[in-house]
Protein backbone atom coordinates (compact mmCIF):
# COMPACT_ATOMS: atom_id res chain seq x y z
CA UNK A 1 0.00 0.00 0.00
CA UNK A 2 2.77 2.30 0.76
CA UNK A 3 4.23 1.85 -2.64
CA UNK A 4 0.94 2.48 -4.39
CA UNK A 5 0.30 5.64 -2.43
CA UNK A 6 3.83 6.87 -3.24
CA UNK A 7 3.24 6.37 -6.88
CA UNK A 8 -0.05 8.14 -6.85
CA UNK A 9 1.37 11.12 -4.92
CA UNK A 10 4.28 11.21 -7.31
CA UNK A 11 1.96 11.05 -10.29
CA UNK A 12 -0.28 13.85 -8.94
CA UNK A 13 2.88 15.95 -8.49
CA UNK A 14 3.67 15.37 -12.14
CA UNK A 15 0.13 16.31 -13.05
CA UNK A 16 0.36 19.47 -10.97
CA UNK A 17 3.59 20.48 -12.63
CA UNK A 18 2.06 19.70 -16.05
CA UNK A 19 -0.99 21.81 -15.19
CA UNK A 20 1.21 24.64 -14.03
CA UNK A 21 3.18 24.48 -17.27
CA UNK A 22 -0.04 24.41 -19.29
CA UNK A 23 -1.37 27.34 -17.28
CA UNK A 24 1.89 29.25 -17.78
CA UNK A 25 1.78 28.45 -21.50
CA UNK A 26 -1.82 29.65 -21.69
CA UNK A 27 -0.95 32.86 -19.84
CA UNK A 28 2.01 33.44 -22.16
CA UNK A 29 -0.22 32.95 -25.20
CA UNK A 30 -2.78 35.40 -23.84
CA UNK A 31 -0.01 37.86 -23.04
CA UNK A 32 1.36 37.56 -26.61
CA UNK A 33 -2.14 37.97 -28.05
CA UNK A 34 -2.70 41.05 -25.92
CA UNK A 35 0.69 42.44 -26.94
CA UNK A 36 -0.06 41.84 -30.64
CA UNK A 37 -3.53 43.35 -30.22
CA UNK A 38 -2.07 46.39 -28.45
CA UNK A 39 0.54 46.84 -31.19
CA UNK A 40 -2.16 46.64 -33.87
CA UNK A 41 -4.31 49.09 -31.96
CA UNK A 42 -1.35 51.48 -31.60
CA UNK A 43 -0.63 51.13 -35.34
CA UNK A 44 -4.26 51.97 -36.19
CA UNK A 45 -4.11 54.91 -33.80
CA UNK A 46 -0.93 56.20 -35.48
CA UNK A 47 -2.59 55.82 -38.89
CA UNK A 48 -5.66 57.76 -37.69
CA UNK A 49 -3.44 60.49 -36.28
CA UNK A 50 -1.44 60.66 -39.52
CA UNK A 51 -4.63 60.85 -41.58
CA UNK A 52 -5.95 63.60 -39.29
CA UNK A 53 -2.65 65.48 -39.65
CA UNK A 54 -2.78 65.08 -43.45
CA UNK A 55 -6.37 66.34 -43.48
CA UNK A 56 -5.39 69.35 -41.37
CA UNK A 57 -2.44 70.11 -43.66
CA UNK A 58 -4.74 69.95 -46.70
CA UNK A 59 -7.18 72.26 -44.93
CA UNK A 60 -4.36 74.71 -44.14
CA UNK A 61 -3.31 74.70 -47.80
CA UNK A 62 -6.91 75.29 -48.91
CA UNK A 63 -7.42 78.11 -46.39
CA UNK A 64 -4.15 79.75 -47.46
CA UNK A 65 -5.28 79.56 -51.08
CA UNK A 66 -8.66 81.11 -50.19
CA UNK A 67 -6.92 83.76 -48.08
CA UNK A 68 -4.67 84.64 -51.02
CA UNK A 69 -7.69 84.91 -53.32
CA UNK A 70 -9.51 87.13 -50.82
CA UNK A 71 -6.46 89.37 -50.41
CA UNK A 72 -6.08 89.62 -54.19
CA UNK A 73 -9.76 90.57 -54.50
CA UNK A 74 -9.41 93.07 -51.67
CA UNK A 75 -6.37 94.68 -53.29
CA UNK A 76 -8.20 94.90 -56.62
CA UNK A 77 -11.28 96.40 -54.96
CA UNK A 78 -9.14 98.87 -53.03
CA UNK A 79 -7.40 99.96 -56.24
CA UNK A 80 -10.74 100.37 -57.99
CA UNK A 81 -12.03 102.39 -55.03
CA UNK A 82 -8.99 104.67 -55.18
CA UNK A 83 -9.49 105.12 -58.93
CA UNK A 84 -13.16 106.03 -58.43
CA UNK A 85 -12.22 108.43 -55.62
CA UNK A 86 -9.68 110.09 -57.91
CA UNK A 87 -12.25 110.34 -60.71
CA UNK A 88 -14.81 111.76 -58.27
CA UNK A 89 -12.32 114.35 -57.06
CA UNK A 90 -11.64 115.44 -60.65
CA UNK A 91 -15.38 115.55 -61.41
CA UNK A 92 -16.07 117.61 -58.27
CA UNK A 93 -13.39 120.11 -59.29
CA UNK A 94 -14.82 120.28 -62.82
CA UNK A 95 -18.35 120.70 -61.44
CA UNK A 96 -17.18 123.55 -59.20
CA UNK A 97 -15.42 125.23 -62.13
CA UNK A 98 -18.46 124.82 -64.39
CA UNK A 99 -20.73 126.14 -61.65
CA UNK A 100 -18.51 129.21 -61.32
CA UNK A 101 -18.54 129.73 -65.10
CA UNK A 102 -22.33 129.34 -65.20
CA UNK A 103 -22.68 131.90 -62.44
CA UNK A 104 -20.43 134.29 -64.36
CA UNK A 105 -22.42 133.76 -67.57
CA UNK A 106 -25.71 134.28 -65.73
CA UNK A 107 -24.36 137.56 -64.37
CA UNK A 108 -23.39 138.64 -67.90
CA UNK A 109 -26.82 137.65 -69.27
CA UNK A 110 -28.62 139.50 -66.51
CA UNK A 111 -26.40 142.52 -67.15
CA UNK A 112 -27.25 142.48 -70.86
CA UNK A 113 -31.04 142.18 -70.43
CA UNK A 114 -33.03 145.14 -71.69
CA UNK A 115 -34.19 147.43 -68.96
CA UNK A 116 -31.03 146.92 -67.00
CA UNK A 117 -29.41 150.27 -66.45
CA UNK A 118 -25.71 149.95 -66.67
CA UNK A 119 -23.35 152.72 -65.93
CA UNK A 120 -20.08 150.92 -66.24
CA UNK A 121 -19.17 150.19 -69.01
CA UNK A 122 -21.85 151.46 -71.28
CA UNK A 123 -24.13 148.82 -72.71
CA UNK A 124 -23.29 149.71 -76.29
CA UNK A 125 -19.57 149.43 -75.59
CA UNK A 126 -20.06 146.05 -73.94
CA UNK A 127 -22.19 144.80 -76.84
CA UNK A 128 -19.52 145.91 -79.27
CA UNK A 129 -16.88 144.09 -77.34
CA UNK A 130 -19.00 140.92 -77.15
CA UNK A 131 -19.73 141.04 -80.88
CA UNK A 132 -16.04 141.41 -81.59
CA UNK A 133 -13.94 139.03 -79.58
CA UNK A 134 -15.90 138.84 -76.36
CA UNK A 135 -18.30 136.05 -77.25
CA UNK A 136 -15.50 133.77 -78.29
CA UNK A 137 -13.82 134.52 -74.97
CA UNK A 138 -17.03 133.93 -73.02
CA UNK A 139 -17.83 130.79 -74.98
CA UNK A 140 -14.23 129.61 -74.60
CA UNK A 141 -14.78 129.60 -70.87
CA UNK A 142 -17.72 127.26 -71.28
CA UNK A 143 -15.96 124.96 -73.71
Amino acid sequence: MDSSSGISSNSSGLQNSGSEEDLQLLMDQRKRKRMISNRESARRSRLRKQKHLDDLMAQVAQLRKENHQILTGLNLTTQQYLNVESDNSILRAQAAELSHRLQSLNEIVSFLRPGNECSFPQRSQLMGWLNGQGWSTVLGIVL
